[in-house]
């Protein structure tokens, strides 16, 4: 029995190994949110059990839970960069599916039809706004930015304020809002499944995405010309990664010592 509960400590301690090395592998990604491992300990229980006599028989991964924890903010200067300096979430739709995914990665960039998308193409959700800047549906759509205004100007420049707005300027010098950026928040946060690229789909354990604008609430603050750096402090999971590979060594000694008394009983049985 001894052997099956240091197996157990073996793989939990493998476990905790690949959380940390993805942390550390991702300490340098824009808006990524590191992980930590939770375990359980098993118990043989039944009636007839004597509690004062119950060693255990090992442990079992409880949980992945997530950190939302705000990452440090990094100045970039770049016009379409965006930090949320709350709990909100970046709203992004596939063009191709239309299923939306969540994220803290703001770096954006404007494609040649006037989308706002990520790298991997997505499409940032915004509400349409009137010729002051103010939301006009409460349903988020793609950023659409003309290229060229109805005076057929060309688009010189986008920004986005903190308020969310997205504004267009042209080249004779006027300047449109099109679009206020929509934030999601969720009533169970750690309840989203991380799909890569730093997004995060909705779960029946996250509950539903409820939008707002930025600036209020729990959405947060827009803040232009930043981004969210990862939350994952290296100090930190360097102790971490140490404690993980001791536990793991400790359990793989255990393994080695039952199974150096179950041979020396097997020998003895057979005198």
């Amino acid at each position: 029995m001894s052997f099956f509960t240091s197996l157990s400590g073996l793989k939990n301690a493998e476990t905790d190994l690949r959380v940390i090395a993805n942390n550390i592998a991702n300490a340098e990604t824009v808006g990524f949110k590191k992980s930590t491992a939770q375990f359980a300990d098993l118990v043989a229980t039944g009636s007839s059990t004597d509690p004062r006599r119950n060693p255990g028989i090992g442990a079992a991964l409880a949980a992945i839970t997530q950190n939302f924890v705000l990452g440090p903010l990094e100045q970039t200067g770049r016009s379409l960069d965006l930090a949320i300096d709350g709990d909100g979430f970046f709203a992004l739709a596939n063009p191709f599916s239309g299923d939306v995914s969540y994220s803290r990665n703001g770096n954006f960039s404007l494609s040649a039809t006037g989308e706002l998308e990520d790298a991997w193409g997505n499409r940032l959700q915004a509400y349409p706004v009137n010729a002051a800047g103010n939301p006009t549906s409460n349903t988020p759509a793609d950023v659409d930015v003309p290229i060229t205004n109805a005076a057929g100007s060309t688009l010189a420049n986008v920004t986005i304020d903190v308020r969310g707005v997205v504004n267009a300027a042209y080249a004779d010098g006027t300047t449109v809002p099109v679009g206020m950026v929509a934030l999601a928040t969720f009533p169970a946060p750690n309840g989203l499944r991380a799909i890569g690229q730093t997004k995060w789909q909705a779960t029946g354990d996250s509950g539903v995405a409820v939008f707002g604008n930025p600036g209020i609430g729990n959405y947060g603050e827009m803040i232009t010309g930043a981004l969210e750096r990862s939350n994952v402090d290296l100090a930190e999971e360097m102790v971490s990664l140490l404690i993980a590979q001791r536990n793991f060594q400790a359990n793989a000694r255990a393994i080695d010592t039952a199974t150096q008394i179950s041979t020396t009983v097997l020998n003895l049985r057979q005198q």
